[in-house]
């Protein structure tokens, strides 16, 4: 490992934070931000497409303070990770499986840190497909927390099929790298207005997001490309056909949802052994970027998830 950049002042996460370079198996060089201090165990926080170590400084600082230390991932293609395409603002991944390979490759440089142990793991959005296929295969984690996790993308019934032939379409043709429709280079937190937007009723949330992309221009990203949408669509397919794994699993999502599918979350939700969905009323896409009252009470039920399995 070594030291790798991390926006500090940015992020405004606790005391101590450092972020280190990681190389995958196949050789990508990812990022992780670390909070290292926590006497409780470690979070091992996927984030959501778009997303960044500095998202998530003031959530390391919610879990510090139930006791957790808390490492974030850079995954491939975002943040300050290796991007693949010449347009850096293009949301790619070649195959959603590889992104399994940063996983291991995050778990790896926790032990070598020395992490306190046990392991929790929380994601949000995209980074809950990947979180759900991590626990498929075997993630060694006590408790698991998904933030309205990605187990299906929201499209119109009608554009459904059309998503998927053009998707399909654009890897035999050679566009597989082109922005999806109706998306492009600027990213939505950078362009759209707090009024109705899709991710927080928290106008100092929201403040504090768009100061992060603002301020540090290399971290945010556009849009999805095609390859990623052909990937994700067949992922959430794959995952959708497998039994919930026997990991003790709180699952939170926002009344408004407007990001993701709600429908297979709350289908899973509904066969999962030990799992609990909490629907919080009036919260939009980002619950842990959500009023202070809800951000206050999803830290306290992954706490208590938490510390109900610490043994496991």
């Amino acid at each position: 490992m070594e030291a790798a950049p991390l926006h500090a002042a940015l992020a405004d996460g606790p005391p101590g934070g450092a972020a280190y370079w990681l190389t995958t198996a196949d050789r990508v060089r990812i990022r992780i931000g670390v909070w290292p201090e926590g006497e409780k165990g470690t979070v091992l926080l996927f984030p959501g497409r778009t997303e960044y170590v500095e998202k998530y400084g003031r959530a390391a600082v919610d879990f510090r303070a139930r006791g957790y230390a808390t490492v974030v991932i850079d995954w491939r293609g975002q943040g300050l990770a290796d991007r693949s395409l010449k347009d850096r603002n293009v949301g790619h991944v070649d195959h959603f499986s590889d992104f399994q390979k940063d996983v291991a490759a995050v778990l790896a440089a926790a032990g070598t840190l020395g992490l306190p142990r046990p392991f929790f793991l929380v994601s949000h959005s995209m980074g809950g497909a990947i979180a759900l296929r991590s626990l498929i295969e075997g993630l060694p984690v006590a408790a698991a927390v998904f933030s309205a996790p990605m187990w299906g993308l929201l499209l119109a019934p009608a554009t459904r099929p059309v998503a998927w032939v053009l998707a399909k379409a654009s890897r035999t043709l050679g566009f597989s790298h082109r922005y999806a429709p109706s998306t492009g280079p600027v990213t939505y937190v950078a362009s759209a207005p707090h009024a109705d937007n899709v991710l927080t009723t928290d106008e100092p949330m929201w403040d504090y997001m768009k100061a992060q992309v603002t301020g540090a221009p290399d971290l945010a990203l556009g849009g999805p490309s095609l390859n990623w949408l052909h990937e994700a669509l067949d992922e959430c397919r794959r995952l959708r056909a497998l039994p919930s794994p026997a990991v003790p699993t709180l699952t939170a999502l926002g009344s408004n949802e407007r990001v993701v599918d709600a429908a297979p979350i709350h289908e899973r939700m509904a066969r999962w052994p030990g799992g609990r969905l909490e629907v919080v009323p009036g919260a939009e896409h980002e619950i842990m970027m959500e009023r202070p009252e809800t951000r206050d009470r999803f830290f306290d039920d992954c706490a208590a998830l938490f510390e109900a399995n610490t043994g496991a």
